[in-house]
């Protein structure tokens, strides 16, 4: 029975590099909310409003994948030393806005296609659910992070004032809310929005 025990444990256990590649995207998901929170302040100070609430929107969603991830290590129980990248410093809006925009293209086209893969090989099911969820919602906060720059640089502030984020998978939009997510099909009412000069409120 024991012997049964031990070999059931190891089929439920998490391949290990699969689960350090889920604690490196938490450490780095983790820590790109706390910058865009601090950029977003800098962007209020710099005049744009706009890009402040944009940040704040993203800093969301970057802890919507933080979240998915931490709750796919729920068996990885105990300390670990997590190694992530980060970006620092605290430049100008359009500076900052560029610093975004490059971490956001190096999850886009290094960081969760390499985790993928691994999973993926792995057959960690959930980890790939986890990294797929993020690595398309990362698409679109570079997308908006370039909108916003472009704006920033020709003296502007963003032209959006509305920011919504999936809950479920952290894709995020401008405009109206869509009937799905594209990304993980979920509802308009699990979506969070956030409103230049207001806090957040559910959509």
């Amino acid at each position: 029975m024991e012997l049964l025990y031990h070999i059931f444990e190891e089929e439920i256990k998490m391949n290990a590099m699969t689960a350090s590649n889920l604690k490196s995207a938490f450490g780095g998901e983790s820590m790109a909310h706390m910058r865009y929170l601090q950029w977003a302040e800098a962007a209020k100070k710099d005049g744009f409003p706009n890009v402040q609430n944009l940040f704040k929107a993203v800093a969301y969603a970057e802890g919507v994948h933080a979240g998915n991830h931490f709750r796919e290590l729920r068996k990885e129980v105990g300390e670990a030393s997590v190694t992530a990248g980060a970006g620092f410093g605290m430049t100008t809006t359009s500076e900052n806005l560029h610093g975004a925009i490059e971490g956001e293209n190096y999850e886009i086209q290094q960081m969760y296609p390499a985790f993928l893969a691994v999973a993926d090989i792995q057959s960690e099911k959930g980890s790939i659910r986890s990294f797929q969820f993020a690595l398309e919602a990362e698409k679109t906060h570079s997308a908006l992070f370039t909108q916003a720059k472009e704006a920033v640089d020709a003296k502007s502030d963003f032209d959006a004032d509305t920011v919504h984020v999936c809950d479920i998978c952290g894709y995020t939009l401008t405009g109206a809310l869509e009937d799905d997510c594209p990304i993980c099909k979920a509802k308009t009412s699990m979506f969070t929005t956030f409103v230049t000069g207001n806090a957040c409120a559910e959509a």
